[in-house]
Formats: structure tokens, C-alpha cells, sequence
């Protein structure tokens, strides 16, 4: 192909969405999030628009850089690549021509008049953007058999996950979204983050089909304790969505529960377990570093239109905390109610 081909830029049509998720897999800065189902997926749940970008030159898809907007008069307005989802941003054939996606993605947000764009790319880009660093991502290349892949773990918690495999657990890989979403519910009630609905979580079973997967642990007395949602791409799991209720960290299930999806994927032939992101020096952050995986920064880039400053929606905000602390003493019920409302806009 030709320097010289004139580059192209717009909307996904729906004739190209199988060539959209081909090179997705293809490229090698291509993640599950910039599928072309998560599209469907928050279109379906949330109605938010969709502004999915196609790169071509002479009718071959050369880029692409999917893009979600998020109006709320409580969070702000955003266009964002993508919510919901730890990666984002633009991959193409060259840098040259991510810039000129980002460039692309600039001139819609500022016609949208949003507050700010935000690509969300887990390498760093030689970007004009403004930089956010805030949080980092985990993994680990997954080793052949059960007992490499506990011994692969640090010693302080394989005493964990050893702890664990006493204590009678049971896991079972399914589609129980009804469980998983009870579970779910509890854990972020008590963290005091508004819970998605649950039409959500169905949708992402329904849209991914044989990519995504629920494993439901079990206590001794058969009853449910811990569950994770897990998305499959290329060679690498990815336990997205995980909770617990209170008495599953005695137990130790959610030491249990990793290690099963560990070992389940390392024998359907995957070979990456991706962690996911947590914000630096934050609880979960410091739980990933335990298994012995090293944080690997992630670069979210901004362009300011409405905005002044940067935005912060961390739970760590000091304006979210007094909203924090009244939302964790919500009964199960009414956070299940209200939640849906409000996390649609947390993306």
C-alpha cells in the first residue's frame, strides 16, 4: 500500500464491524476493550452515544478509536475511550495516524461540547495530550500445571492460596449472572460504590458468548461467597468484575477464586492473566503486588474543552467521602435500586 493513499476517518458502518474486531486482534496494542460488542453493549444498557472511528486507506481499515460520550449533571460530560473499560485509545498501522484519530477525537469533543476527552492507552504515546497517571495494570505470563502456577506466586500468599484449598471451597465456572450479581452487590455496597444493574452484566454474557464466563465459589456449606466475571481474548483471561460477601475473606475465597481462573485458563491453552488496573498504592493495588506481579503504569491522556482542570472521580476525592460513607449504610436492596442510576456515569 501506498504512503500516498489519501487516510479516511469515519463512523463505523455496519459492514466493517467483523473487519473492526479482525484487526483489534490483530494489532498488538489491540485489548478486549476495543471490541466492537462493547459498542452493543453500552448502547443496550446505558444509551449512551457511540462515536466508534474507522481509519482506512484504499477501503482497508488502517486505525480505529472507539469513543463513548457520558453526559451527567452530577459527574460532568465526557468523551471517553473507553468507559467502563481499563484500556482505550487509538491503535493503528502508525503513530501518525493515531495522532491524526486523536487529532479527530479533539475536533468531535469540542463540537459536542463536552468537558474533556479522555483516551485511556496502556502504553505511553508521544502525545500532545495532557498525561494523567493515576493508576497501573498487573499480569502474569501463566505457567503449565496447578502447582507452577502456585509456585509462581509470592510466598506470602501462596501461604494464602494454600490456606484456602483447606477450607472446602468449591468453584464452578457458569453464566449465574443471578448470583454473581448478588454477590457483586455486597461488595460494592461496601465499598460504597453504586452497583451497574444487572440487565448490564446479562448483556456482557449475551454479547461475549463463549469469551466471558462466571465462576461462583462455594463455602463448605455449599453457599455462594465470592464470583468473577472473566473475559477471554487472544492468549489472555482477564477477571473483570469480582465480589464477595463479608464472611469470604475468613475463608480466604477470593485467594481461591483467582487461582481457580488461573489454573482453568491455563488449561483452555491461555497463557496471560491479566489483574487488571487498580489506582497506585491503593488496597487492591497492594493485594496484586502480593501475588508477586509488578505494576506497569497507564497513560490517560486529556483534552480540555469546558474543563478548567483535570477530573478526579476517584473514590479518594474528598468530595465523594461524605456520599461514600452514607451509601455503604444502604440496605442490599435500595443500593441495587438507586445504584444503576448513577454508576451508568461512572464509567
Amino acid at each position: 500500500m501506498s504512503n500516498e493513499a489519501k487516510l479516511l476517518i469515519s463512523a463505523l458502518s455496519t459492514k466493517q464491524i467483523s473487519q473492526w474486531d479482525d484487526y483489534v486482534k490483530q494489532h498488538p496494542n489491540g485489548s478486549f476493550f476495543h471490541l466492537c460488542g462493547w459498542k452493543n453493549v453500552i448502547e443496550k444498557s446505558f444509551s449512551h452515544p457511540c462515536y466508534y472511528l474507522v481509519a482506512t486507506q484504499e477501503n482497508s481499515i488502517v486505525g480505529l478509536l472507539p469513543l463513548v460520550e457520558v453526559k451527567s449533571r452530577l459527574f460532568g460530560h465526557a468523551l471517553v475511550s473507553t468507559p467502563f473499560c481499563v484500556y482505550g485509545g487509538a491503535i493503528a498501522d502508525s503513530d501518525s495516524i493515531v495522532r491524526q484519530l486523536e487529532q479527530y477525537a479533539c475536533d468531535l469533543a469540542e463540537e459536542l461540547q463536552v468537558d474533556y476527552l479522555e483516551l485511556r492507552y496502556k502504553t505511553k504515546q508521544e502525545s500532545p495530550l495532557l498525561l494523567k497517571r493515576a493508576h497501573s495494570t498487573f499480569g502474569v505470563e501463566l505457567a503449565e500445571g496447578e502447582e507452577k502456577i502456585l509456585a509462581s506466586v509470592k510466598k506470602k500468599q501462596r501461604a494464602v492460596i494454600r490456606h484456602s484449598l483447606k477450607n472446602e471451597l468449591k468453584g464452578d465456572f457458569n453464566t449465574d449472572v443471578e448470583t454473581f450479581y448478588h454477590l457483586l452487590s455486597q461488595s460494592y455496597r461496601n465499598l460504597g460504590t453504586p452497583i451497574f444493574s444487572k440487565q448490564y452484566f446479562s448483556n456482557l454474557m449475551e454479547e461475549f458468548g463463549e469469551d466471558a464466563d462466571i465462576l461462583v465459589v462455594r463455602d463448605n456449606e455449599d453457599k455462594p461467597s465470592t464470583a468473577v466475571l472473566n473475559f477471554y481474548f487472544n492468549e489472555q483471561v482477564l477477571p473483570y468484575y469480582g465480589g464477595g460477601n463479608e464472611a469470604s475473606r475468613f475463608i480466604k475465597s477470593a485467594d481461591y477464586m483467582y487461582y481457580q481462573v488461573m489454573c482453568h485458563a491455563q488449561k483452555k491453552g491461555y497463557r496471560w492473566f491479566d489483574f487488571g488496573r487498580s489506582k497506585d498504592e491503593s488496597g487492591p493495588y497492594k493485594y496484586k503486588k502480593n501475588w508477586g506481579m509488578e505494576p506497569k503504569p497507564l497513560y490517560y491522556y486529556f483534552h480540555l474543552v469546558k474543563a478548567t482542570e483535570l477530573p478526579n472521580l476517584s473514590p479518594n476525592n474528598p468530595k465523594y467521602k461524605l456520599f461514600i460513607q452514607l451509601w455503604q449504610k444502604l440496605p442490599l436492596a435500595v443500593s441495587q435500586f438507586v445504584g444503576p442510576f448513577l454508576s451508568k456515569y461512572l464509567g
